[in-house]
Order: structure tokens, then C-alpha cells, then sequence
């Protein structure tokens, strides 16, 4: 289970979900496993595979397993997309590739529910998770006004919505272990004026109930965005908004979702806003920024920007009392929008995987 006390332990995704079309599967794993084929566009529409391509599926899984990660509670799928492509490349003969590749595939990264329904990949992680004592780690992104109508423009329609959609993701996890990053982007973009004043109260109530929904779970640790050091770049003016946001109920905050800060800079700007905020502690998102962010026009420098690499893998051992966690909150290797070639939000780009992966230090 992840203890955010500092302790040792040696144990921005948006993607499509389909709606349920057919009898349950014998197995979760079969799901999961097939959910990752139609993301990588191994399959095509939403049905449901043959009982032959279940059964393949769940002895495939099954036998790989899922890999652990030295100082690292987090649950790793095995049927991610990052697993799908290996195992696709090492059928190809592209084992160099598929080698590189299983620096993703083989560490933890967030899952994003997305749509109407989060139910069933919330359902099929917390159950998987649960099986191997490890912790599912989610972000909850269906704000309404999601992303001022930009690459991860959506959301629910309105807050009624918002407040079912997150009472459904809470009631899921039920008594799982569980970790849940809260609505990237959310706050900052109250500070930064991209959403219209008119929403701002709104926001922060639905992310302070959220909050307190969440958190009802027992084993559900809560974590509220608060942006990264380029963005706002003066940690004192998210003070105010994460406080009406009711980050005093959550575990702390996230920093670095989706961008490619440094760790240094991070941490640094993390610690001036948890003495801020009477010493919250806080998680970073170290998905991408092995090389720290590109060089030149920061307006351009978040989206798919070349030359990216790994960093930290995901765990625990922070050796920082105030950094509960190092997290692949974006998943590497999913797009961040149709910028530099690169297809969709959320959609899987094995060029740009590759890319992070070969570029990696650790």
C-alpha cells in the first residue's frame, strides 16, 4: 500500500473508452488487455473479441505477468499500450525497439478514465491492483470548461454532471488502494485567466466536493493539480485558489503534470508553496523531463516538443520528506495533441514513445 509519509518502501492521457457492448469477460485481465489493442488500433471498432482472442489474451498476460518496480508500490498494467506495442514489435522482429520500449511498458503510469462511463477501467485497475497489494494510480479530468477548449477541450456538460461523474469514479475504487490526481490544469488556469471569471467560484466548489468525495474511500489518497514552476510562475498566487479549491482536505498537491520541469525546479517551487500552504506535501509528475523542457519559445515548448527523454521512474523513495511520490501522471508515449505530426490528446504515438525511451537514462 503507498504511504505518503516519506517513508521507504521496496515493494495531461485522455483516452477513449467504449461503451460496453457485450457479455462479460471470464477474465479483468482479458479486458484490460483488449482495451489497450483498440487504443493502439489493433482492433477495430468497440466490440467485443472473439472467446479465441480472449483466451490468447489472458495467457499472454498471464505469463508476462506484470513486472515490479524496485521502490515502487504502483500497479503496472500489463495490457498497456506501451505493452501492446512491445509485444507487437517483438513479432515483427524489432527486438532492439521492443527492448527500448519496455522502459515504459514496465513501469506504472496513471490511468486517465475517460467519457461518461469511468467505471470499468477504474474497475478493472483497482481489481488487478488489488490482487498483486499494489496501488492504482488515476487522474479524474472531466472539469466542465475542461481545458478553455483547447487539445483536451471536453468535460462534463456541468456541474451536476461533474458531481455524478465523480461520485461513480469514487464509489468504484471503493475500498481499493488508490491514488487520484485531481483535475490537471484546473487551478492554474483559474489564476491564468484562460477560463472565464464567471466559472471560477463554480470550479473551486466542484473540486473541494470532489475532494471530500473522494477521500470517503478509505485507502484513496488525493492529490489537487496545481500546475507546474513555467506556468504560474509565482507559487504565492495559487495559494488563494487551491485553498478555496479545499486542498486542506486533500493529501497534498501535483506538480509538473504533463510538462518536462526539472525535478530541481520542481521540488524547489513545490517546497515554497507547501510552506505556503502550512506544509502540504506533494507528488511530481517525472513522466517526460529526463532532458528538462525544450529550450526557446515556451509557448510551443509543452506540445510534443522533440529531444524529451524519461526521467525518475515512478516511486516512493523520494528521499524528499515533503515529495510523497515521483509518478508517470502522463503517460509517455501518448500524445499531447495534434502539434509537431503527432495525432490526437491522449492518442498513442509509438515514434514519440520510442524517442522518450531511447533518450533515457535510467
Amino acid at each position: 500500500m503507498f504511504r505518503p509519509t516519506g517513508t521507504r518502501i521496496r515493494t495531461h492521457t485522455r483516452t477513449h473508452t467504449c461503451a460496453h457492448t457485450g457479455a462479460r469477460t471470464r477474465t479483468l485481465l482479458a479486458l484490460a488487455a483488449f482495451a489497450a489493442l483498440s487504443s493502439l488500433g489493433l482492433t477495430t471498432g468497440c466490440s467485443s473479441p472473439s472467446e479465441a482472442d480472449r483466451t490468447a489474451l489472458v495467457r499472454e498476460t498471464r505469463a508476462q505477468g506484470s513486472p515490479a518496480t524496485a521502490g515502487s508500490p504502483f500497479w503496472i498494467d500489463p495490457a498497456s499500450p506501451a505493452a501492446q506495442q512491445v509485444r507487437a514489435w517483438e513479432r515483427e522482429g524489432r527486438g532492439n525497439d521492443a527492448r527500448l520500449l519496455r522502459r515504459i511498458a514496465d513501469r506504472p503510469v496513471a490511468l486517465w478514465p475517460a467519457g461518461d462511463h469511468p467505471e470499468p477501467k477504474i474497475r478493472e485497475a483497482t481489481v488487478a491492483a488489488a490482487r498483486e497489494g499494489r496501488t492504482a494510480v488515476f487522474v479524474a479530468y472531466d472539469i466542465p470548461h475542461r481545458d478553455c477548449g483547447q487539445h483536451s477541450a471536453g468535460g462534463a456538460p456541468d456541474a451536476t454532471a461533474y458531481r455524478d461523474w465523480i461520485e461513480r469514479f469514487a464509489r468504484t475504487i471503493g475500498d481499493g488502494d488508490a491514488l487520484v490526481v485531481l483535475e490537471p490544469d484546473a487551478v492554474a488556469h483559474i489564476v491564468d485567466g484562460c477560463t472565464p471569471a464567471q466559472y471560477h467560484a463554480e470550479r473551486e466548489q466542484l473540486l473541494s466536493e470532489a475532494i471530500v468525495r473522494l477521500k470517503r474511500q478509505p485507502n484513496t489518497k488525493v492529490y489537487l493539480d496545481a500546475g507546474n514552476p513555467a506556468w504560474i510562475e509565482e507559487p504565492q498566487k495559487l495559494v488563494e485558489p487551491l485553498g478555496r479549491a479545499g486542498v486542506a482536505n486533500a493529501d497534498g498537491f501535483a506538480l509538473n503534470v504533463s510538462n518536462f520541469q526539472t525535478d530541481d525546479t520542481t521540488k524547489q517551487y513545490g517546497r515554497t508553496l507547501s510552506k505556503a500552504l502550512g506544509g502540504k506535501h506533494f507528488v511530481v509528475d517525472t513522466s517526460r523531463n529526463g532532458n528538462g523542457p525544450l529550450r526557446g519559445d515556451r509557448s510551443q515548448a509543452w506540445c510534443n516538443p522533440p529531444g524529451r527523454a524519461l526521467g525518475a521512474p515512478p516511486t516512493t523513495d523520494t528521499g524528499d520528506p515533503l515529495v510523497d511520490a515521483y509518478l508517470w501522471i502522463k503517460r509517455p508515449g501518448e500524445s499531447d495533441g495534434q502539434c509537431r505530426g503527432g495525432p490526437a490528446a491522449g492518442q498513442w504515438w509509438a515514434d514519440y514513445a520510442l524517442g522518450l525511451a531511447r533518450n533515457s537514462k535510467a
